[in-house]
């Protein structure tokens, strides 16, 4: 079983009164690839651009607005997206008045298709590129952090190791020696001397994942079979979606698959962590899906649930360090899992799975 995985297409807003050259625009931008939305008044258009939209298309004049208003409000609603404004009475003035409102550009109707269909390619230009922008600001963000977690774990690993070490130490002797007691007086000590070393453990792991953040160790490329990978993730994982009554599949191409150019275990690390992070987020009855396949010279390998998903205001946040949503999570697993992909000249992206639920989605070079 296969499936392709790719972008989704690029998010068109219509706004004009005119049904005629609407449903002549939908159906011109529909076949060009585009995913078109509709609205013939202000209001209306408000309430589609509430939906998202990369480019929105505004006839300047509207029975319930001005279009050159509006597009100033879309526009400041959403200043990552663009707007072309559209007229059929095109003046200086309201040409000015394009560009005070922020279009970045401005069409006399009717437009030829070409004509109109370069100008939203120059418009997705623009979107792109304030992407790309929020993206490099994004790791500049990141880097910054890592560099402070780096200074700050240099300084503080062996002072907080030692004595944690030494607890780990003396609470084991003590357990010995409890456990040779009498079975009638185990009982109330070993309860809390056993809540401790579960405590000790969650430390020495939140240690551990400062100390793989900050100090990633020298990158080991090899040859990684991606079908053999997916297959040891789901079969140790297996349990503990068991234990929690989810369904844990993978779902592989039949056809040979290309190697991949990595290290196993850092791409197993990556995939287990995902893969908790879906059986976690599944309620009972739910399930998790391991997908994998291959798309212009890369791997691609996904993981999709059917839990509640993630909220789109915060998918820019969770690969951030320290940012979490768990009550006892350090924040650094996801900064973790996007490190090593990094490492591995690969991309990881958060969205939604077709099952409703969260889908994360890593693309990976393959062996040369």
């Amino acid at each position: 079983m296969t499936q392709t995985v790719s972008q989704p297409p690029a998010r068109i807003l219509l706004v004009d009164d005119n049904a005629a050259f609407l449903d002549n625009l939908h159906e011109l931008l529909g076949d060009a690839g585009y995913a078109v939305r509709g609205a013939s008044t202000c209001k209306a258009a408000r309430e589609r651009a509430r939906e998202g939209f990369d480019v929105a298309l505004v006839d300047l004049r509207l029975p319930d607005g001005d279009g050159t208003a509006l597009a100033a409000e879309l526009k400041a609603g959403a200043p990552d997206s663009e707007v072309v404004l559209l007229t059929g009475f095109a003046t200086l003035e309201t040409a000015m008045a394009a560009v005070r409102a922020g279009a970045c550009a401005y069409l006399m109707k009717p437009c030829a298709p070409r004509e109109l269909l370069l100008t939203l390619e120059q418009a997705m230009r623009q979107v792109r590129l304030h992407a790309e922008k929020r993206e490099l600001a994004r790791r500049a963000q990141v880097t910054e952090k890592l560099a402070a977690v780096g200074t700050m774990t240099a300084g503080l690993s062996h002072e907080i190791r030692n004595p944690l070490n030494a607890a780990a130490l003396q609470l084991s002797v003590l357990e010995r020696r409890v456990r040779k007691l009498p079975d009638a007086q185990q009982g109330a000590l070993l309860e809390p001397l056993l809540l401790v070393r579960d405590e000790i453990r969650r430390l020495d792991h939140i240690l551990e994942d400062f100390l793989q953040f900050a100090r990633p160790r020298e990158f080991r490329p090899g040859s990684v079979d991606v079908k053999a990978l997916v297959r040891r993730v789901v079969d140790l994982l297996s349990s503990q979606a068991e234990a929690r009554k989810v369904v844990l599949e993978q779902v592989v191409p039949d056809a040979p698959m290309p190697a991949l150019a990595g290290e196993e275990e850092r791409l197993r690390q990556v995939l287990i962590n995902l893969c908790l992070n879906a059986l976690e987020s599944t309620p009972a009855g739910g399930r998790v899906t391991l997908s994998t396949g291959v798309e212009d010279s890369r791997v691609w390998l996904t993981v999709d649930d059917t839990g509640t998903g993630v909220p789109e205001a915060m998918r820019d946040r969770i690969f951030e360090p320290f940012f979490t949503t768990k009550a006892q999570g350090s924040g650094l697993g996801l900064p973790i899992v996007h490190a090593i992909v990094t490492q591995h000249a690969g991309t990881l992206e958060v969205g939604s799975a077709p099952t409703g639920g969260a889908r994360f989605l890593l693309r990976l070079p393959v062996a040369r």
